[in-house]
């Protein structure tokens, strides 16, 4: 299953919009000082449908602001994609441990298709802070 990614400015008032569009519940998510959303998962009857991130710039001319995440059962398995994804094109998050993966890391390919790489999610604690990262 892939999973997306979408980055957008005013996270907030674009999670309501999906939500009401797509009939779509908060998951886990955390905010940014601001109320907009470090992280977000957004669920339709249960399954995951998305992520919404705020965007760290107005917009994004050197990229997509859509993001496809593929969850990998082996640390190996990411790997070699990982490898083979950054081949020609540009790494943005080096592998790494994240507080909602053991192991991620983001990967724009040659083609310009943007990819969130990581093992099965897990849940940080309850005071975890983006400005604390």
């Amino acid at each position: 299953m892939i999973g997306i990614g979408i980055y957008v400015k005013n996270s907030p008032k674009a999670i309501e919009l999906y939500q009401a569009a797509f009939g779509l519940e908060m998951g886990y998510h955390v905010l940014n000082k601001d109320g907009t959303y470090f992280h977000s998962e957004l669920h339709r009857q249960g399954e995951p449908f998305c992520s919404v991130v705020e965007a760290r710039q107005d917009t994004y001319t050197d990229r997509q602001p859509v993001e496809l995440g593929v969850n990998f059962d082996s640390r190996d398995e990411l790997e070699r994609a990982f490898s083979l994804l950054a081949e020609g094109g540009r790494v943005e998050l080096d592998i790494c441990e994240l507080p909602w993966s053991p192991c991620a890391a983001i990967v724009c390919d040659r083609y310009g298709v943007k990819w969130f790489l990581s093992l099965p999610q897990h849940k940080p604690a309850d005071d975890w802070s983006p400005e604390e990262a």
